[in-house]
């Protein structure tokens, strides 16, 4: 079972590459964040099969070939039972034991209507239930600061995180956020119902303008308007933007951690420049750990 550690455990997320050249990045991203001796990996689980057997190739490849603990993402989008069932086994078969478990977009987007399967299940808490059954795994769920963009109700977003942790879930990673009080407000929403489900801050270092607005409206984070100006301003110099994004990811990290959240989950888009000068600026006032129990 995932658990705290000592101090603050770090992690990173990567996505199966498309192509050779795609590949060839995310190999190296690998390579240098590896050094780093990560608590573990994470590698992103798409909408259709041929990115799911992406996912289930490189996942297994990281675990055989590195030294990094690797967590299998799983999703129930265009799923039967018996095609969750088969992916748990390829995991379990290539040595993966920890898996996170979410519901997933619909093809259309997170604001699309939710569409099950005939044979499949109706939410993340049948699919963590559907896993815990299958042998012993250690299983994360999806948690969301700011307010989940299809129910667009808090209360909600916490009791169904503690019904994800009765069903099976020893931790929670958020969707990516900008506002530390959003996290905290999160947990402590979700400490009111009794559960002490630990609760990892998602992190996404901003590189680009264009792509951390699209994200942020598919995962319904709310971008922060000082941020965005201060984003335009630089436009057109990648390199300050990419410098502002350093800066405001590493304030938020040290909030977050100095409010007592557990670890930091970062997603890294395959790349690692971002990701490893965020690590170095924490690692500069305080030591993450590298203690994982699970």
């Amino acid at each position: 079972m995932l658990a705290y550690a000592e101090r603050p455990l770090f992690s990173f997320e990567f996505f199966p590459p498309a192509t050779a050249e795609a590949e060839t990045i995310l190999w190296r991203t690998i390579r240098e964040l590896e050094a780093l001796a990560p608590d573990f990996i994470s590698v992103t689980y798409g909408a259709n099969g041929s990115t799911r057997d992406r996912t289930i190739n490189v996942t297994r490849r990281i675990s055989q070939e590195t030294t990094l603990r690797t967590m299998g993402h799983l999703t129930c989008v265009s799923q039967s039972r018996q095609d969750v069932r088969r992916v748990v086994g390829a995991y379990a078969d290539a040595g993966v034991r920890h898996i996170l478990a979410v519901r997933g977009d619909p093809p259309g987007g997170p604001t699309a209507p939710w569409v099950q399967h005939p044979d499949g299940l109706r939410n993340a808490t049948e699919l963590v239930r559907l896993v815990a059954s299958l042998g012993d795994f250690c299983i994360g769920v999806a948690a969301f600061p700011d307010i989940h963009p299809e129910r667009m109700d808090p209360e909600l977003d916490a009791r169904i995180l503690v019904d994800k942790a009765e069903a099976g879930a020893s931790f929670a990673i958020t969707q990516l956020f900008f506002d530390a009080d959003a996290y905290f407000e999160l947990v402590e929403r979700v400490r009111a119902h009794g559960c002490d489900l630990p609760i990892i801050p998602g992190i996404q270092p901003v590189t680009n303008v264009k792509q951390i607005e699209r994200f942020a409206e598919l995962s319904g984070a709310e971008l922060p308007a000082s941020l965005v100006a201060r984003l335009r301003a630089h436009a057109d110099d990648p390199a300050s933007i990419r410098a502002i994004g350093i800066e405001v990811a590493t304030e938020l990290c040290e909030k977050l951690l100095d409010g007592g959240a557990p670890g930091l989950h970062y997603f890294t888009l395959n790349r690692s420049t971002a990701t490893r000068a965020i690590y170095a600026n924490l690692q500069a006032s305080r030591p993450l750990s590298r203690k994982l129990v699970g």
